[in-house]
């Protein structure tokens, strides 16, 4: 039999415990409103995509599709924001394909743009996973995350009160060979174009440690950690870098996969970091994924899928539910968000 045949079924009998509605309202503050991500919203009513958030009692949703560029920047705010301005906020983006013609004068060049989606109304900053694999400068060699010539980026933001929200890395299976003990094996054949050997590409650790180099110079700036500070499956660099750094968050957008299969670490560092942890999906915006976020956050729940489909798409586990006390879920639905965006969202207990 082939592995990709192979779909066994749990024997364990463990109770279902549905959550239909938060303990509270919710800041998702990581996802995508595109084709490729998101669900196709940008080709579908706005009114439509409110009436899920409603549902799933999503107060506002954070789009971080505008740093794929100024003009997708202008169509979300142009869409989304201007129909509802108090339920999405819109981040923008750095266009390094524009490094070869701007050479030494980049940073300040792209603190300009920044300036000026703000001016649009944007209200953060995304940077994607190619700054530190792909980005290459003037001289055509690779920009390390840490480089000194974008401080006026990062300082810009700060200047902006804007969130930086940073995206480097990816799972670390996504850099070890594609072996036999490679836990992405499926998903990395099923996506080749995810994995990032070393060489040619830098290894985990060399971005994660420019990462950390950033954060801690820049620290008037505030930094957002996508995907549990990128490092999901070590809580314990990412609660030092979070111990260091009072300027960092992170989320757990796209990342239940990995917080759940390590329950037991996962809630006392939700416990100790409460103040430090925002909401996201990552999935677009559909009703039963939130639910599945909220029961991962909220029951006691055992073994059970961290995804919609039969198989797991990530990896053969399952995942456990943190069961949450309600101050901890609180902070990590909206209250952590409200004060990192700037936002008054109305304190309501279910």
């Amino acid at each position: 039999m082939l592995l990709t045949d192979y779909h066994p079924r749990s024997a364990l009998v463990t109770k279902v415990t549905p959550v239909d509605k938060p303990r509270f309202p919710v800041i998702d503050a990581h996802n995508h409103l595109g084709e490729e991500f998101g669900g196709g919203w940008i080709n579908r009513p706005v009114e439509e995509l409110i009436e899920v958030l409603d549902q799933a009692e999503v107060r506002l949703m954070v789009d971080l599709d505008g740093g794929w560029g100024e003009d997708v920047l202008r169509q979300r705010l142009d869409k989304f924001k201007a129909a509802a301005p108090e339920r999405f906020q819109i981040f923008g983006g750095v266009d390094w394909s524009a490094w070869p013609e701007r050479g030494n004068h980049f940073g300040e060049w792209a603190a300009e743009r920044l300036r000026a989606q703000a001016a649009w109304g944007a209200e953060g900053l995304k940077i994607w996973k190619p700054f530190g694999l792909q980005v290459r400068d003037h001289h055509h060699n690779l920009v390390p995350i840490d480089d000194s010539r974008l401080d006026p980026i990062w300082m810009t933001a700060a200047e902006l009160k804007f969130p930086v929200m940073v995206h480097i890395a990816d799972p670390v299976a996504f850099f070890w060979p594609l072996d036999n003990h490679n836990e992405r094996w499926e998903e990395l054949h099923a996506h080749p174009d995810w994995h990032f050997p070393s060489p040619p590409y830098p290894s985990f650790e060399t971005l994660l440690t420019q990462f950390a180099n950033l954060i801690t110079r820049h620290f008037h700036t505030t930094f957002i950690g996508a995907h549990v500070g990128c490092y999901s499956e070590n809580l314990a660099w990412v609660g030092n870098l979070l111990d260091r750094c009072p300027n960092f968050y992170v989320d757990i957008a796209a990342r239940i996969s990995e917080l759940g299969r390590q329950p037991y670490t996962t809630r006392r560092f939700f416990l100790k970091y409460a103040d430090r942890i925002l909401f996201g999906t990552d999935v677009g915006a559909e009703v039963e994924w939130y639910r599945l976020y909220y029961r991962f956050l909220e029951t006691n729940d055992e073994y059970f899928n961290y995804g919609l489909s039969e198989i797991p798409g990530q990896g053969r586990w399952y995942i456990y539910g943190l069961y949450l006390p309600d101050e901890v879920l609180q902070k990590v639905y909206y209250l952590n968000a409200s004060r990192v965006f700037n936002l008054s969202i109305r304190n309501s207990r279910k």
